[in-house]
């Protein structure tokens, strides 16, 4: 296998990610005297904040998600590659992949971040994440199996685990996931699911500060917890999962919820390529950059979104957690 690309006079632009960030900065360099070579490891753009969307069945994968291909079909000097980036050899300006190895004029990397277990291997196993479609997907398909199953269940305790949903993080995406849990307890289930008593689901989202949506305001946050109060959302703040085993949820207080359903959405930490040394890493293992967005010392090579650490008094600690 390799890249197949053709060699040209041109500059080489290699962007490592189809997010946000590395779909703008393609679509800024068409028709210019570049050759561009985006990177991604799936062949399609996905619009994360529409992804709770999906989980609770509120829209369809496809409404969501976007071919590369499709988007720069009559693009010249472009070249797309399914891919994964294993290590960026910057002394060689050149990365390693899944399929080869190529090189660059200029690196993006716009490979942004992944769900962060904090090393608890129990909970990565169990848990299930909210990133990638194919999560979203996995979330539905969890959530409509234990109605299933709980439609025909006898056993009361077994019953109710089933119906039991743990949301752990209160950041946009676990108050997001909640409210959208809410809606599928008071609109779907009564229609879809007339064997089971909507009172039995219970809906719970943990978070380990002392209130939600924690980067934003007060008031915001504030408001985000009435809503959810109000939908019959069960908000526990101040306390932290520390495992989950046989299908209970364990808090720091000792105390369990019994669920068949884990969402974990607690924190992020950014997508990790070997060669680039820990000292060019910052907190969450985000790549430090300079005002242009370049790593120090490294001219040809930039990190963007969410990947990056910007080092500017302009971006406060709080956005960078």
């Amino acid at each position: 296998m390799g890249f197949n690309i053709a060699k040209t006079n041109k500059k080489r632009v290699v962007i490592i990610g189809g997010g946000f960030g590395g779909l703008k900065l393609a679509n800024k360099l068409r028709g210019g005297n570049f050759q561009v070579v985006l990177i991604d490891k799936n062949n399609f753009h996905q619009f994360p904040p529409l992804l709770y969307q999906v989980a609770s069945s509120g829209l369809e994968p496809g409404s969501i998600i976007f071919p590369f291909r499709k988007i720069f079909q009559k693009e010249k000097d472009f070249y797309f590659r399914m891919a994964e980036v294993k290590a960026v050899i910057a002394e060689r300006n050149l990365i390693e992949t899944s399929i080869g190895e190529l090189s660059y004029d200029y690196l993006v990397i716009a490979s942004g971040t992944i769900t962060n277990f904090f090393g608890n291997k129990t909970i990565e196993e169990q848990a299930l994440p909210m990133k990638t479609i194919q999560e979203a997907l996995e979330l539905r398909n969890t959530l409509l199996s234990n109605f299933e199953k709980a439609t025909i269940c006898t056993d009361p305790e077994e019953r109710q685990a089933l119906m039991n949903v743990v949301v752990v993080g209160g950041g946009a995406t676990g108050v997001e996931v909640s409210g959208v849990l809410a809606e599928m307890k008071k609109f779907v289930m009564p229609k879809d699911y007339p064997d089971l008593k909507q009172p039995e689901m219970n809906i719970y989202l943990v978070e380990g500060s002392p209130r939600l949506f924690g980067a934003m305001s007060p008031e915001a946050s504030a408001n985000a917890e009435k809503f959810l109060k109000e939908m019959g959302v069960n908000i526990i703040l101040n306390k932290r999962v520390t495992d989950y085993q046989d299908g209970k949820v364990m808090l720091n207080d000792n105390s369990t919820i019994t669920a068949k359903t884990l969402v974990w959405v607690s924190g992020v930490t950014a997508t990790h390529f070997e060669h680039i040394d820990k000292e060019r890493l910052n907190r969450g293992g985000r790549i430090t950059v300079n005002e242009f967005n370049q790593m120090p010392g490294m001219p040809n090579t930039f990190a963007i979104g969410d990947v990056c650490f910007q080092t500017e008094e302009e971006y406060p600690t709080v956005i960078r957690k």
